[in-house]
């Protein structure tokens, strides 16, 4: 266990950046810049604002019902805040549209990918 006390791999960040939480905000990050992946749909939107970035999570219901769409937010809610959310930039919103394959994919590769998309890159 290292000298702060917190386990090993445990959250940078304590409970990550602040939520989306109403429709009309998630609305407005569709017009934003659309970044595609295998296990989710990153849409970003820059506020102009240096207020810190805030996310917001939506899963469709093509996915399945109501449970697994809630697995597929809780894997990427937990993605963001053990790694992701220091790749997310101030001033930003991020959208993250969860596809079927969170669920089966190992963690780390999420992760991974969640943060090349945060960042923009391929």
């Amino acid at each position: 266990m290292p000298a702060d006390g917190k386990p090993e791999g445990s959250a940078p960040y304590g409970r990550g950046p602040e939520r989306l939480l109403k429709r009309k905000q998630f609305l407005a990050v569709r017009r934003g810049d659309k970044r595609r992946g295998r296990f989710f749909l990153v849409e970003v939107l820059d506020r102009d604002d240096s207020a810190g970035p805030r996310v917001g999570y939506t899963v469709t219901k093509k996915v399945g019902n109501a449970v697994v769409r809630n697995r597929v937010k809780r894997r990427l809610r937990e993605a963001v805040r053990t790694h992701a959310a220091g790749d997310m930039a101030a001033g930003k919103d991020y959208v993250i549209v969860g596809r079927e394959d969170v669920l089966t994919a190992p963690f780390g590769q999420i992760t991974a990918e969640l943060s090349r998309r945060i960042r923009g890159t391929r």
